[in-house]
């Protein structure tokens, strides 16, 4: 990508590192989009533009890079290679390997690998590099910016445009070159009968079974997670109701999370950790069943009506940060309003405490009564 977007998508990335690590588990594509006058909330979202993660399935993947039973066979093709490749080394050479190559050699060899010794030779570990460090901070201390005329500045800029063209050029060529080689390598029809891939097969390969451990493992999370449904309180009931609000949209945006990123800071002192673990378990719950999930809401709220209504309102301010509701926004809202029951709570809040106030004003009559009821008796 360009260095434009490369710059854009890191910076973006790294100010949202919380939201992605809050994601629950599946598949998102990051979509960009830059801020202007018909933004909603900018102010909640950082730098220059909003970030929003939409969920995707496979079926996005296969229809974006075209798959069918041909690459299907060469994959498949190139994987048993694989296997077959890392059985002869276990087999055969690995055993030598270790015991010719000591802790300290496979140190030094790690130390000098390429990728690594690249950095190195360029870092403050060089003592050749020293000096450079000095010269930089000398550089930063008397630069002065120089004219837009300047004969070097224009020599800098055409230098940069031939190495981004050359760069180019070259990662198309390879890239062209890495697609010829694996669909020739791994196309061909002797070598796929060879590690047993019929080249006529056009029915999915066959997907390899999971463990019974895994299987066992997993519905034990299952029945753990059923169990606690009905576990919980104010807490719970409101991650639970805002994922079940915003399950519609198929995405995350990052100013619907910097929102409740700072009611947390300001009304909680649960930490971000403890955050993303109880949204992850919340949103099983209601994968796993969000109708026994939905209902266990009313008896997780509390009882006095205003804080039902405040986490109500609550709900509706991050819902409402990205900007206008959908229909089925507002129909799943309303959904959840009727499960907070606030304003028939607060009619029966009402009458509860307008009958308390009747006993109480009743008890003081009685009190002031019986005194003067005990001293007739004792005249």
């Amino acid at each position: 990508v360009s260095g434009g977007v490369a710059k854009k998508e890191h910076s973006e990335f790294s100010s949202n590192i919380d939201l992605i690590d809050t994601l629950p588990p599946g598949l998102y594509e990051a979509v960009f989009e830059s801020k202007d006058a018909d933004t909603s909330n900018p102010e909640l979202a950082t730098g220059h533009w909003v970030m929003r993660c939409e969920m995707r399935t496979l079926d996005d993947i296969r229809a974006l890079v075209g798959s069918d039973a041909t690459d299907e066979r060469r994959f498949a093709t190139a994987a048993r290679v694989s296997d077959s490749n890392l059985a002869m080394y276990r087999t055969f050479v690995q055993p030598f390997v270790r015991a010719f190559v000591n802790t300290p050699l496979s140190n030094w060899m790690h130390q000098l690998h390429p990728l690594r010794l690249q950095y190195e030779m360029l870092s403050d570990a060089n003592p050749l590099m020293a000096s450079v460090g000095r010269l930089a901070e000398e550089v930063r201390e008397r630069r002065q910016p120089v004219a837009n005329d300047n004969p070097f500045l224009a020599m800098q800029e055409a230098a940069s445009r031939q190495i981004i063209q050359v760069l180019d050029a070259w990662r198309v060529w390879n890239e062209i070159l890495a697609e010829r080689i694996f669909l020739g390598v791994y196309g061909s029809r002797t070598l796929q009968a060879a590690v047993g891939i019929d080249p006529e097969r056009i029915t999915p390969l066959r997907k390899s079974a999971r463990s019974p451990l895994y299987r066992e493992l997993l519905e034990k999370r299952i029945a753990e997670l059923k169990s606690r449904i009905p576990l919980g309180g104010l807490r719970e009931a409101i991650v639970r109701s805002l994922l079940y609000a915003g399950m519609a949209r198929a995405a995350i945006d990052e100013r619907g999370f910097e929102t409740v990123r700072r009611i947390r800071e300001e009304e909680s002192d649960l930490p971000l950790s403890a955050f993303k673990t109880l949204l992850r378990e919340q949103f099983f719950m209601l994968l796993i069943d969000s109708k026994a999930a939905l209902e266990a809401i009313p008896a997780m709220l509390p009882a006095d009506p205003e804080v039902r209504q405040k986490a109500l309102d609550l709900i509706h301010e991050v819902m409402r940060s990205r900007g206008d509701l959908s229909a089925e926004d507002r129909r799943r809202l309303n959904e959840i309003s009727n499960l907070f029951d606030v304003g028939k709570r607060q009619e029966r809040h009402d009458r509860q405490a307008g009958r308390k106030n009747s006993r109480t004003a009743n008890r003081q009559k009685f009190r002031v009564v019986e005194p003067n009821r005990t001293q007739v008796k004792a005249s």
